[in-house]
């Protein structure tokens, strides 16, 4: 049985192509905001918002990124479920989600202040400010392909 081709992705546009300048730009964002932080904690965070956005093509692209960087399977499985398999996760890790839905889920009552000390106990200044600007990003990037009808396993980069 041949694969179904979404619509969205006959009649939405090529953000890349049609917005190319805003397009770069978002893309020397993420990389500034991934500069000094571990490849595997930028994963976990790239993971765990596209799941709350419900983003498939961010979600596909990330676990693989994460697996070809030596993620295992066990710890992929459990990033939806991060709190109650917390002993998968480190301390930072864990506030490093925390915080990651906080700011994905922000309309739903902001960051809480437990949760962002939380997240300042283990990053320093410039650290925490960094795992701020990934999540900034990857919930752009979620926007931009849900938005434009990306398809999960048509990686694009």
């Amino acid at each position: 049985m041949p694969a179904m081709v979404p619509t969205a992705e006959k009649t939405r546009i090529n953000f890349a192509r049609t917005a190319p300048k805003v397009f770069r730009a978002l893309i020397g964002f993420d990389a500034a905001a991934r500069e000094g932080l571990d490849p595997a904690l930028v994963e976990l965070i790239q993971i765990r918002a596209s799941h709350l956005n419900h983003c498939a093509y961010c979600l596909h692209m990330h676990t693989n990124d994460a697996r070809k960087a030596g993620e295992s399977e066990d710890r992929l499985h459990m990033v939806p479920v991060w709190r109650e398999a917390r002993h998968f996760f480190t301390p930072q890790e864990q506030a490093a989600l925390a915080l990651t839905e906080a700011v994905t889920l922000i309309a739903d009552g902001g960051v809480p202040d437990d949760v962002y000390a939380e997240a300042a106990a283990h990053f320093d200044d410039e650290e925490i400010a960094h795992v701020l600007a990934l999540i900034f990003t990857i919930n752009t990037w979620n926007r931009v392909a849900l938005s434009t009808g990306k398809v999960a396993g048509t990686d694009e980069r």
